[in-house]
């Protein structure tokens, strides 16, 4: 949902984009990941696997989530340095605290930033807009934000310094003023 989001917009701004479906991909295979990031000047960790919402309830349901933002956070990241990679992006949420496996992941981007590189931890409000879960703002929730405005901050993470930024809607109970300031990025929707 999100590398939808964002592709188009990488391609506009001319960038060279590779980015494998899942079927094309085992983010647990350290060698097909080193070979998926070769030479990449960023990469981005986009994937997750949210369970249904009559399932989130289950623990079990979490498993392939979890394992996605927690041990391929770790192989990403592990290629990534590997290479030339510059830049790390990892997608995350504003309920990041809920999720020990975000943190997790976090974590594995700060690894990234602790060897001299430029790691960014974008948290992201509760995404409404096509193709989400959502048509509108998720009503009762402190942070949301569109899916268009969460691609066009996933693309101006390539301008941020090393840190971890909320992304939402202005005048939530969370605050975006930080990544506004570091990369001018406002939400539109």
């Amino acid at each position: 949902m999100l590398g939808r989001s964002l592709l188009p917009l990488l391609a506009a701004g001319g960038h060279d984009v590779r980015a494998p479906a899942r079927d094309e991909l085992d983010l647990f295979d350290p060698e097909r990941v080193a070979e998926a990031v070769r030479d990449a000047e960023a990469v981005y960790h986009l994937a997750t696997r949210i369970p249904a919402p009559e399932r989130r309830g289950d623990p079990g349901a979490w498993r392939e989530n979890d394992r996605l933002r927690a041990e391929a956070s770790k192989l990403l990241v592990d290629a990534a340095l590997a290479g030339e990679t510059r830049i790390y992006v990892q997608a995350s949420v504003t309920f990041a605290a809920d999720l020990p496996s975000a943190l997790v992941a976090e974590q594995e981007t700060a690894r990234f930033a602790a060897a001299g590189r430029i790691g960014v931890v974008l948290r992201l409000g509760t995404l409404d807009g096509p193709g989400t879960e959502y048509a509108l703002p998720k009503p009762g929730a402190d942070a949301t934000l569109h899916i268009a405005d969460a691609g066009r901050a996933l693309l101006a993470a390539l301008r941020a310094p090393t840190g971890v930024y909320n992304v939402v809607r202005d005048c939530e109970r969370i605050s975006n003023a930080r990544f506004e300031q570091a990369t001018g990025w406002r939400p539109r929707l």
